[in-house]
């Protein structure tokens, strides 16, 4: 399935990774390590297009040009708690970069985003911020998140997922089309409690072994 505004990271091992999470046997130990480890290829994914720039150094022969990222250094905002499952492979590609946390929990019977924790850089404006969850279901939480960015200075945004439903990446293009997708995959559907189907249950329970 193909949508306008979505990147479809197809890579052998993305996927293969993915199917690994799906098993719903598979342990929290690793659920996380692969939700890491997959947030490390995404991220490699979603930073292709970053900016560059020339500079000169000194190798341990001889002088060269070389080229490195130019501008301020990324944000990674992931929203708590499943979002931090990313965050780690994360660093680990980009160690300068700032994080952001945004506190949100899905209210059971409305089914909409509640905040209840906001920290950001001061200067979000003059970064590329990347909002981390892993499952775009409804995109109430993604929704909510991105608009709170938006209000504190940021411009360039993108959001990466593990997995997407129609509906989710429908209403987020709807809400904020300027913000590119990039996902894993594309489920089939939302169920009646807004779970994504085939999907993988519910990953920040899975993340912390409370499903």
């Amino acid at each position: 399935m193909r949508m306008e505004g979505v990147t479809v990271v197809d890579h052998p091992l993305v996927q293969h990774k993915l199917t690994l999470m799906r098993d719903k046997q598979r342990s929290t130990k690793g659920f996380r390590q692969l939700l890491n480890e997959i947030g490390m290829l995404l991220c490699y994914e979603v930073t292709r297009d970053l900016p560059m720039e020339r500079i000169e150094i000194d190798t341990p022969l001889t002088k060269m040009e070389g080229a490195q990222i130019a501008g301020k250094k990324l944000v990674f905002a992931p929203i708590l708690r499943a979002g931090v499952g990313f965050l780690d492979g994360m660093l680990t590609l980009v160690p300068a970069a700032r994080v952001a946390h945004i506190g949100l929990y899905r209210d059971p019977e409305s089914l909409q985003a509640v905040e209840y924790y906001f920290k950001a850089p001061s200067d979000l404006g003059d970064r590329m911020v990347l909002v981390l969850d892993p499952m775009l279901a409804t995109a109430n939480s993604a929704v909510a998140a991105i608009e709170r960015l938006k209000e504190r200075g940021a411009k360039d945004l993108r959001f990466v997922c593990l997995l997407a439903a129609p509906e989710g990446i429908e209403r987020l293009r709807s809400a904020h089309p300027d913000v590119h997708i990039w996902t894993a995959s594309i489920d089939e559907r939302l169920n009646d409690h807004g779970y994504i189907v085939p999907g993988l249950g519910d990953a920040g329970d899975r993340m912390y072994g409370t499903r």
